[in-house]
């Protein structure tokens, strides 16, 4: 496999992963990913990226419920 940036060759290798969004923080520090041997570019596959998606899918679904007021405390 080829980075797409700089056709260094890409590694089998770990990478952290973090994102901030809506209040909350949502940090992994190794996910299996192909690593750029030169320039550290990062790709996830297909299927990192789906458990991602749905962690961050969860995480909005639980903070949307944790910050909607309760209609009868009105």
């Amino acid at each position: 496999m080829e980075c797409i940036y700089c056709k260094g060759h890409m590694e089998k290798k770990t990478a952290p992963f973090s994102i901030k969004k809506n209040g909350y923080y949502l940090h992994w520090d190794a996910i299996p990913a192909f690593v750029c041997d030169q320039c550290g570019e990062v790709y996830f596959a297909e299927h990192e990226v789906d458990v991602i998606q749905s962690a961050i899918s969860e995480l909005d679904r639980k903070n949307a419920e944790f910050y909607t007021p309760d209609k009868e405390a009105a």
